[in-house]
């Protein structure tokens, strides 16, 4: 065990309906724990990734969650959130909602991810892990291989606001 417990957080790249995310949102905290803080939710225009799948019009946000997780829990919990995908899925099969976790500590982000890479290292069972930010002279600063959406201020803002919740949290925990 390495003994730091972490800060969860996902991202959902989501058809905009109202019924799919609450559904996710219901199985993610019942995954989970509650949710206490949510990013902006914006349009997603980085890639055609999603678009054959999803359709065209997708809403991209983060969602932290209260409960503190083991860094090394990260591969059960991205399995986790591929079967909370698969379980709401279309009636043709489609996914209607992507969930990518990752966790947050004092000086970095790392999010999961079934695809394997140069800068990935993994982790187990299908899953690896990448570093999407490093925190630089107070602030979180990007990596190469950051992705488009993790760059734009609506991110930003969103894991800034995280980590003073995780600090503060952390600082809190320490006495007990």
């Amino acid at each position: 065990m390495h003994g730091k417990r972490v800060k969860l957080f996902c991202g959902l790249i989501v058809r905009p309906c109202n019924d799919i995310i609450n559904r996710a949102r219901l199985e993610l905290e019942k995954a989970f724990s509650q949710i206490e803080i949510e990013s902006q939710r914006v349009p997603f225009k980085y890639t055609d990734y999603y678009r054959k799948e999803m359709g065209g019009y997708l809403l991209r946000f983060w969602w932290g969650f209260r409960e503190l997780v083991e860094p090394e829990s990260l591969s059960e919990i991205k399995r986790k959130t591929m079967s909370i995908e698969d379980m709401l899925r279309d009636e043709r099969g489609f996914r209607q909602v992507n969930i990518d976790p990752g966790y947050l500590d004092l000086s970095r982000i790392v999010l999961a991810s079934t695809k394997d890479y140069s800068h990935r290292i993994y982790l187990r069972n299908g899953i690896f892990a990448e570093i999407e930010y490093t925190f630089v002279r107070g602030k979180f600063e990007p990596v190469p291989w950051t992705y488009p959406d993790y760059r734009d201020t609506p991110a930003m803002e969103f894991f800034a606001k995280l980590r003073k919740i995780y600090k503060d949290q952390i600082r809190k925990n320490c006495g007990k």
